[in-house]
């Protein structure tokens, strides 16, 4: 079970990132070293139109595409809104704010510390994992998503 003593953070920027951005982004945080796990959040970005008179057709939508992120390539589902970070201790939130500054030039953001993901195994995760899930899993499942997360290798 993943102890509520590992520090996280939330990098807000002021806008939605395009995947480009967001890209460039990740791999920038993927750099810093001592990262325990990585949450991407935003608005989700349907491969098929949920609901309307077009429901089930296609949903071309520019933003979601193919990234890559360190050496995995990882299909974009959400529009970035925001990064949240669980880290092995408050110097590494330092670098990560190191290399948000060094990335945000143009646009402003904010990175806010304090507890955004889930240190405790929930019941969707006891439904999508059993009792003997992965610490690394514990809060970060979608309940409406039918694939597992995305794992980012070298990310610790």
């Amino acid at each position: 079970m993943t102890e509520a003593s590992y520090p996280q953070c939330r990098i807000v920027p002021l806008r939605m990132l395009k995947p480009e951005t967001a890209e460039r982004l990740l791999n920038a945080i993927v750099k810093v070293h001592g990262i325990r796990r990585m949450l991407v959040n935003g608005p989700r970005l349907p491969a098929t139109v949920p609901y309307g008179p077009a429901r089930g057709a296609p949903n071309p939508h520019t933003a979601r595409r193919i990234i890559k992120v360190g050496d995995t390539e990882v299909e974009l589902q959400v529009q970035v809104g925001q990064v949240v970070l669980e880290v092995e201790d408050e110097g590494v939130i330092e670098e990560v704010r190191r290399a948000c500054d060094e990335f945000f030039t143009e646009i402003p953001y904010t990175l806010q510390e304090g507890i955004f993901m889930k240190t405790k195994p929930t019941l969707v995760d006891y439904a999508k994992y059993g009792p003997e899930a992965d610490e690394a899993m514990i809060g970060l499942m979608d309940p409406g998503k039918k694939g597992g997360p995305v794992i980012i290798q070298g990310l610790k």
